[in-house]
């Protein structure tokens, strides 16, 4: 039976894939083609497409993250599997073959899924409050092999301002470990990400970020073709150059639609008062109106803004 590794290489596009000549040996070798997406194209959603089949309306990963009606928050990046709706690819392809075995590094919606191996972030939160980097697996034993032989997840390096090429290089490594006793391994490797937002898709960094990942992820390509592993390089999205902003809760706000509470960190959102707000998710702005009244005229405010392509309703 075919061995497969997917590599979902986030923010991959065919100008990147220039500055990429190990990856691009890998297309010459086999196949390269434009992979259309879903709207959102963000990773929550695309990935549970990519594994179930399913367009969020069906599986139910709309963004990255939501307003749960039913908790009165706003949550992002939640972590269990059965939010997502549907058959997942291996649970399919264990209808012919039970014995099929699959690995998830980093792949989001991890936690409690059927996977046979299961690498994820998830911090360590201490009883003061305090945030340490670590990550969950299935089974539990794999976490102190990959600490003591990679070190422990480098969790600060995966999101946010400090985020670097060390968490893709560990999670490659990961895989490296993880790929031998499986058919299907898939790995999210996310280093293009942030330096495409950062400095933009343009800019010298980018290809350099490529560069660098792609010399990255050279040994893990090395270790498939040696084991005869079919390796399927993609991408949940694209990133383009923007240059204008737009605002959809700010004008709410000035709207008298959205109201804030203020603590010591600033000003927040208060869903609970407001009677409109946006979560926006890069591509998109899911809006909440809280009365069924409003709705005409929050579709009219949002429709005005600037930058705004389409206001949808249920239908």
């Amino acid at each position: 039976m075919t061995r497969l590794l997917v590599i979902d290489l986030v923010g991959l596009t065919p100008r990147l894939l220039e500055h990429m000549p190990r990856l691009q040996s890998l297309a010459a070798s086999g196949f390269r083609a434009e992979l259309g997406t879903v709207l959102p194209a963000v990773t929550c959603s695309v990935q549970s497409t990519l594994l179930t089949g399913l367009l969020p309306r069906d599986h139910g990963i709309v963004g990255n993250g939501w307003f749960f009606r039913e908790l009165g928050e706003v949550l992002l990046w939640r972590q269990h599997n059965r939010l997502v709706a549907g058959e997942k690819v291996w649970e399919t392809a264990r209808r012919a073959r039970p014995d099929y075995r699959v690995a998830n590094v980093c792949w989001w919606y991890a936690m409690g899924s059927t996977t046979d191996a299961t690498v994820t972030p998830r911090p360590v939160y201490h009883a003061d409050g305090r945030k340490s980097p670590d990550c969950w697996t299935w089974p539990p034993q794999l976490h102190d092999e990959l600490t003591r032989r990679l070190g422990t997840f480098p969790l600060f390096h995966y999101w946010g301002p400090t985020a670097s090429i060390e968490r893709s290089r560990w999670i490659v490594e990961a895989a490296r470990m993880i790929m031998p006793d499986h058919d299907l391994t898939l790995v999210y490797v996310p280093h293009l990400d942030y330096d495409l937002q950062r400095y933009g898709p343009d800019a010298p960094q980018a290809a350099a970020a490529a560069r660098e990942i792609d010399r990255v992820l050279a040994p893990l390509l090395d270790d498939a073709q040696a084991a005869g592993v079919i390796a399927v390089v993609l991408s949940e999205y694209g990133i383009t150059t923007v240059g204008q902003p737009v605002n959809v809760n700010r004008t709410l706000r000035r709207e008298g639609l959205l109201h804030v509470h203020a603590n010591a960190s600033g000003e927040l959102l208060d869903p609970w008062t407001s009677r409109a707000f946006a979560v926006a998710d890069h591509q998109v702005a899911h809006v909440y109106v809280r009365d069924p009244a409003d709705l005409p005229r929050v579709r009219d405010v949002v429709a005005g803004l600037p930058g705004v392509d389409q206001v949808l309703d249920d239908e």
